[in-house]
Order: structure tokens, then C-alpha cells, then sequence
């Protein structure tokens, strides 16, 4: 899984390098702007997953920016700001910010409302249909159809496309399967739903295009 992509937005050059370095070290890929001019030029050619910006910026607030972003994005936003009060938390959100963190903050406060937010996001975007080749698979009713028609699959294959389906195009190991399935399935009967589902998904299971083998560490749901 590719790393979040996070833009930080403050005048401040200290707190700039600083919150850099941290969310760097954290496991996130971080590009900083010193203003809002700087973002703008940022975000005319990169598609970022999150933004943070300091509201008490010269020239152009942080408020003031996100309220103009906002007429033609959605990209998720998180205040930094020195101010405490209500009507300015208020007022931050209304703009269109996700969270609001007051200044002096604990770095890992501020990690946890950048998880959250991008879990959140995630969780929003997962399509209900998720396609690979002539399949598709309807992630609510939990329904395989191929082709327009409806694939009969056993719990355990809907529970193995549950699975796949949620991470699309990433390994999963027997014990990701199994934790995310809380136990019902582990080792060996992985193994065995695997190849049944495959029967059903592949015209050669011998050479699998949509349910690959990953050597050493698991399987991969290929999708469009």
C-alpha cells in the first residue's frame, strides 16, 4: 500500500521542517508549502490525501484558502491554529476542514486525527462494485456476477472476496485472511477456498490471471 500523501501548509519555517520531519518519520510522504500562494502551485499537478494548514497565515489565512479550495475540492483538510475558541473552531469547520488541532499540540494526538481522517476517507470511497475482468463483485449484497450473471459462490468464497475485495491489488497473507475473518477460516481451509474460488474465477486455475499467487507470502485479487 502506497504511503498518504500530505501537504503541509505554514508560515512558519521551524514548525514547517518540524512537522516535515515528523510525519516523514510517522510513515507518511510530506511535501510543505509556506503559503497559500506556495499550495495552490502544489496542487495544480499533485493529487494529495490530506491537507494541513495553519490558520494564522500573512496575506492569505488558512481559513481563507480552504474556503477557496473548497469551490472545486474535496481533499480532506486539518487546521493547525494558535486559536482556541469556539466560534473559530466553529467557523474552521464550517469552511470545510475535517479536524482542528490547537496549537502547542502532542505529535501523536495529531497522528491519530491524520489516521482518522484517512481511514474515514477510505471508508467513503470503497466502491460497492468492485470489477476484474468479466466480474464483478457487489460488496453489500455480497453478490459475484459474471458477465451480468449471477455466480453461485459458498459462504466462505464470499467471505474470502469480502477479503480481497477490500484490499484490492495488495497480498494478503493466511493470517491477514484469517484475522480479518476474526478465525472462522485459517490455514489449511484458506488454502482449500482459495482454489474452490479460483474454479469459479479463472478459465485455468493453473495460471491464474484475477486470484494470483503471491510466492512466500499469500494472494493477490487483481482488479480493473
Amino acid at each position: 500500500m502506497s504511503a498518504a500523501h500530505i501537504l503541509v501548509i505554514d508560515d512558519d519555517e521551524r514548525l514547517r521542517d518540524l512537522l516535515q520531519r515528523f510525519l516523514s518519520e510517522s510513515g507518511f510522504l510530506v511535501t510543505a508549502a509556506g503559503s497559500a500562494e506556495e499550495a495552490r502551485a502544489f496542487l495544480v499537478g499533485t493529487m494529495f490525501d490530506l491537507l494541513v494548514i495553519d490558520v494564522m497565515m500573512p496575506e492569505e489565512t488558512g481559513t481563507e484558502f480552504l474556503a477557496d479550495l473548497r469551490k472545486r475540492s474535496s481533499v480532506p483538510a486539518l487546521f493547525l491554529t494558535a486559536i482556541n475558541e469556539t466560534e473559530d473552531r466553529i467557523a474552521g469547520l464550517e469552511t470545510g476542514a475535517d479536524d482542528y488541532v490547537a496549537k502547542p499540540f502532542e505529535p501523536r494526538e495529531l497522528i491519530l486525527r491524520i489516521k482518522r481522517i484517512l481511514a474515514r476517507q477510505k471508508l467513503t470511497e470503497r466502491p460497492s462494485l468492485v470489477h476484474f475482468g468479466m466480474f464483478s463483485y457487489d460488496t453489500d449484497r455480497q453478490i459475484l456476477m459474471e458477465d451480468g450473471l449471477r455466480v453461485h459462490i459458498t459462504t466462505a468464497e464470499q467471505d474470502l472476496l469480502h477479503c480481497f475485495t477490500a484490499a484490492p491489488n495488495e497480498v494478503l497473507s493466511r493470517q491477514n485472511i484469517s484475522d480479518s475473518l476474526k478465525g472462522r477460516m485459517n490455514g489449511r481451509s484458506i488454502d482449500v477456498a482459495v482454489a474452490r474460488l479460483r474454479t469459479k474465477l479463472e478459465r485455468d486455475s493453473r495460471f491464474p490471471v484475477f486470484l494470483q499467487t503471491v510466492r512466500g507470502k499469500g494472494w493477490m485479487l487483481r482488479t480493473n
